[in-house]
């Protein structure tokens, strides 16, 4: 929303908040509790699940996996790179033999760290790498579902709802494909997403990874609305794609030349199998990570067989399935344990790393948020620097629920409070203020307090406080029905943040032009 927008990006965004501040009847503004969402560095001690030495042996295992087992990779351009580099191919069985010295070539090229920029003069550019941490909403969903219109298949209106949303909340840090608007065609559906993205959103867009034609496309017009240079555009590092392995290690052809795309023109590739347990995993915790170690060491190398130095994310988002039906499930202790273990792995390798929360649960009940909790809550003890389907994610992926969106972003607010140090000076530690109150007494009045009570504590955006008398008084409304009205308010009050017109009229009239020509076809 504008007027959240032109906050410092140190104020939280919460306009549940101030529809309660002004119920209250206050009749002067508080000041606002500030925690920088928009830049969080994670301060907590990260959690193992491995030794050293095991986790040393798992990365032995899956440099043998890629040389003596091999992943397959259907794209000619791709297998042809790998051979270019010293690999091995079978061109029949379409496998490719990735020797060690590749691997470990790559992982010294690829960059520790960088910025992921947001639109010029925002604030919104990301850090990667350390103890960066950024959340991001639930993506790739094929449905959506709320309160008021139920479960459905996602449209081009959800997703630009979800994209104001996304928008709105400053704890969530760059846009995801949240949701697909299947109505749609492929071959237009980048520019509708784009378009959206680019006019509503001063955040870090992403890209489908869905064919070069459309890549290119996408970069074209991100460059325009930035109003950069072709050189400026290649020099730093402005759009993101998710690539999945097809576990096991099989790279198809789109995600192959999404690598390949992206890194050619030193964008991020967020290289992330799927391996759940049991599934297309091991069942075992330390198997089903080898195997999505090694599949990322794949999409890492040819990452940097294009263009070293490229930008590129070790993605790791493993759980398990119900063994009773095969579906997916999260939140669980496998899940968490997953991470912890990836955490470890990708801190072996150097490179800033992407984890995943995530529930099963089919309705944004209590099983929906405390699974996403423990999920979300283990991928940030793991040290993730990017954490996936952190917020409105339900069944496994198959619906963004707009009500769940927001109860999370009180759990991702909590996080990011807690992620920060706890101040400590001789005021904080308030022992004149012990020494003011009298035993038996109490420090609601004393000076310390009064200092303080205004802004010292985080306000929650959706928790009710009140006791039930006073909750029942006010109609006894429940977290999911305050959640429903949070966003239908942040969706009417909406304002898109300012932007370089001029700028973005280009890119929009370039993206018309691409659409009245017929469009990009997808690759499959």
């Amino acid at each position: 929303m504008g007027e959240h927008n032109s906050q410092t990006n140190t104020q939280r965004t919460a306009p549940g908040r101030r529809r309660r501040r002004a119920s209250s009847n206050a009749s002067t503004a508080r000041p606002v509790h500030r925690c920088n969402y928009r830049q969080i560095e994670n301060t907590l001690a990260l959690s193992r699940a491995f030794s050293d030495d095991h986790i040393q042996t798992i990365h032995q295992e899956a440099l043998r996996a890629l040389e003596e087992l091999g992943i397959r990779v259907l794209l000619p351009e791709g297998r042809a790179l790998f051979r270019a580099a010293g690999a091995r191919v079978d061109e029949d069985s379409q496998m490719v033999f990735i020797g060690r010295e590749i691997v470990e070539a790559a992982l010294a090229s690829a960059p520790k760290s960088f910025t992921l920029r947001g639109a010029h003069g925002a604030g919104r550019d990301l850090p990667f790498g350390h103890r960066s941490l950024v959340f991001g909403p639930g993506a790739g969903c094929p449905n959506a579902s709320d309160l008021e219109r139920g479960r459905r298949p996602g449209n081009l209106r959800d997703f630009i709802e979800l994209t104001k949303l996304t928008q709105s909340f400053d704890v969530l840090g760059l846009n995801v494909p949240i949701v697909e608007p299947q109505d749609v065609p492929l071959k237009l559906r980048h520019y509708a997403t784009l378009r959206a993205q680019l006019q509503l959103s001063d955040k870090p867009p992403f890209i489908f990874a869905r064919g070069r034609a459309q890549v290119e496309q996408g970069f074209e017009a991100i460059r325009l609305a930035r109003g950069l240079s072709q050189e400026a555009f290649e020099s730093g590092v402005w759009a993101t794609t998710v690539i999945n392995s097809n576990s096991p290690r099989q790279l198809d052809i789109p995600m192959t030349q999404g690598l390949i795309d992206f890194a050619r023109y030193n964008q991020v590739s967020i290289m992330t199998p799927f391996c759940l347990a049991g599934a297309m995993a091991p069942i075992t915790v330390p198997g089903a990570l080898l195997l999505s170690h090694a599949e990322a060491l794949a999409g890492i190398a040819l990452t940097q067989i294009v263009r070293p130095g490229a930008p590129v994310i070790y993605g790791a988002f493993s759980s398990n399935v119900d063994m009773k039906s095969g579906a997916p499930v999260f939140g669980t202790p496998e899940h968490i344990k997953t991470n912890f273990g990836a955490g470890q792995l990708a801190r072996l390798t150097g490179l800033p790393w992407r984890s995943g929360g995530g529930t099963a649960a089919a309705w944004p009940d209590v099983q929906a948020d405390y699974e996403t909790q423990m999920s979300v809550w283990g991928s940030v003890l793991a040290g993730a620097n990017l954490v996936y389907h952190a917020a409105g994610w339900l069944e496994g992926g198959l619906t963004l629920s707009y009500e769940k969106l927001i109860t999370d972003l009180e759990l991702l607010q909590t996080l990011a409070e807690l992620a920060q140090p706890v101040a400590f000076d001789a005021d904080e530690l308030g022992f004149d203020a012990i020494a003011e109150v009298q035993p038996g007494g109490h420090f609601f009045a004393a000076d310390h307090t009064m200092q303080r009570y205004a802004n010292q504590f985080y306000e929650p955006l959706v928790s009710d406080w009140a006791n039930f008398g006073q909750w029942q008084e006010t109609g006894a409304v429940q977290a999911t029905q305050r959640a429903q009205g949070i966003w239908k308010d942040t969706l009417e009050k909406f304002q898109a943040p300012p932007l370089d017109q001029a700028a973005l009229g280009q890119a929009l009239d370039y993206m018309q032009t691409c659409e009245d020509a017929g469009g990009a076809d997808a690759v499959s």
